[in-house]
């Protein structure tokens, strides 16, 4: 049994540019498209004049664009490129309990508040409990999968905040979910992201699981694949 996401009817278009973060121009239909982009990452082997994207209507009638940008490709591979879907995946896949690596909870909270900030996932019924943070992955480059593709002190912040819980007496894991399925390992983007890499690494001293698992995905879903060694 597999997690997965089934997607909306999508549809071929070609990238054009990017207005900003969150909205790309789009070449669909005969005509010219502006297109939500659900991620805030650069993706520049992904989204650049030429590209080939795939869209969808957008999910809700009040929305300002009509569209918005699901998928892209990069070396005939497919990719999703919404951020916010490997969450939804990484619930789907605990609620069915289907994720060896985090087997035994009975309750899956999401959006836990720790400290300052919260994690996406707190799991009760073992122990003190698990705080689990799930990170978004689409670049790889010669076979390894890295996060970030632009330096992100939030990303930063969430290592230094799982490596303060597992201190605290918690099990605290992140999980890098790579949205395509050519990758052959995982690391971070140290060069991108010296300090992300940094903390990350820090994170692992201190105990912190660091787990990377890829996706199979077409045109019809994204499901979650299996693991891939992590290499800090």
């Amino acid at each position: 049994m597999e997690a997965k996401i089934v997607l909306p009817r999508l549809s071929e278009a070609v990238f054009l540019c990017r207005r900003n973060r969150f909205v790309g121009e789009v070449e669909f239909g005969g005509g010219r498209e502006l297109a939500h982009v659900p991620s805030s990452g650069r993706m520049t082997e992904l989204l650049y004049p030429g590209a080939p994207v795939y869209i969808a209507p957008a999910s809700s009638p009040g929305a300002k664009l009509r569209y918005r940008i699901l998928m892209a490709e990069n070396s005939g591979h497919k990719v999703s490129v919404d951020s916010l879907l490997p969450n939804r995946l990484v619930y789907r896949a605990l609620a069915e309990g289907v994720l060896p690596e985090l087997e035994g909870y009975t309750r899956i909270r999401r959006e836990a508040a720790y400290g300052q900030g919260r994690f996406d996932f707190f799991l009760e019924g073992a122990g003190a409990g698990c705080y689990l943070e799930v990170k978004s992955v689409t670049l790889v480059r010669d076979g390894v999968a890295l996060f970030p593709d632009a330096p992100s002190e939030r990303g930063a912040r969430h290592m230094e905040e799982l490596a303060l819980a597992k201190r605290e007496g918690f099990r605290a894991v992140v999980l890098f979910v790579i949205q395509r399925q050519d990758a052959c390992s995982f690391s971070p983007n140290s060069a991108g992201d010296p300090h992300f890499g940094r903390q990350l690494s820090r994170a692992a001293l201190a105990g912190v699981e660091v787990l990377a698992r890829l996706c199979l995905v077409d045109l019809e879903k994204v499901a979650l694949g299996g693991p891939v060694p992590v290499m800090l």
